[in-house]
């Protein structure tokens, strides 16, 4: 069996599962899709939004400066910690192409047969996972180059998602790319204002750091007011 969306509207908690402390948080909140960053740093696939200062014993991220020198979260810790019945999203960062191949087999290792959302803007990290069963792909767009390009680099294949930032999607945009994937995703979403325009938009995911927008997409009622949905337009998911 294929794995699936959630129905309706649903909210993806942005980087809840980097830290153990935010999966309940958010869940409890009613997210039903849990974000974390993936990175392969000498073998080891850690979670983290930070990257790291080349030898330097430190992790970085704009202003933000951390020490790199203590425990790191790995992706074991987050299968642990997350539980079955949330849908994880991973998403792959950095620029090493051994990155998916490693989320792939740890992923049947760790957790065979648990769907997962894998996304990335660099989408060549991706590829091993058009033929994984439990992976629902997620082709990441962060500008409008590579929003021109999606088209050409599906070459006719349809996608089971795409991502797009929220100040690229416009209605010319959505129903471009609407006609590329089975379920359009939208970042950053922090007001629970935005989510009626959105879904006039066919938008069915909303990647969200406020657990107020979590707590307005899980308002019961909510769910069933996407207009895509209840225009029946849902296309069965199909492998690249």
């Amino acid at each position: 069996m294929l794995p699936e969306l959630p129905p309706g509207l649903f909210a993806i908690a942005h980087r809840a599962g980097n830290e153990p402390a935010r999966i309940a948080e958010a869940a409890a909140a009613g997210a039903r899709v849990i974000e974390a960053d993936l990175w392969l740093h000498r073998g080891r696939l850690e979670v983290r939004h930070t990257k790291t200062a080349g030898p330097l014993p430190l992790l970085w991220d704009r202003w933000e400066l951390r020490p790199g020198w203590g425990p790191r979260l790995q992706l074991a810790h987050l299968l642990e910690a997350a539980p079955a019945d949330l849908l994880l999203h991973l998403d792959l960062k950095g620029w090493n192409d051994r990155l998916g191949p490693a989320v792939r087999r740890a992923m049947r290792e760790l957790a065979p047969g648990r769907p997962y959302l894998v996304s990335a803007q660099r989408w060549s990290l991706l590829e091993p996972f058009h033929e994984e069963p439990a992976a629902i792909v997620v082709h990441s767009i962060g500008s409008a180059r590579r929003f021109e390009r999606i088209a050409r680099h599906l070459a006719g294949r349809r996608t089971a998602a795409v991502a797009i930032h929220r100040e690229l999607l416009t209605a010319e945009r959505a129903e471009r790319l609407h006609a590329l994937a089975d379920a359009l995703l939208t970042w950053p979403v922090n007001d629970p204002a935005l989510l009626p325009g959105l879904e006039r938009l066919g938008v069915r995911g909303v990647i969200t750091d406020a657990l107020e927008v979590v707590r307005a997409v899980a308002t019961p009622g909510r769910g069933g007011e996407n207009p895509a949905a209840m225009r029946g337009e849902t296309h069965p998911r199909s492998t690249p």
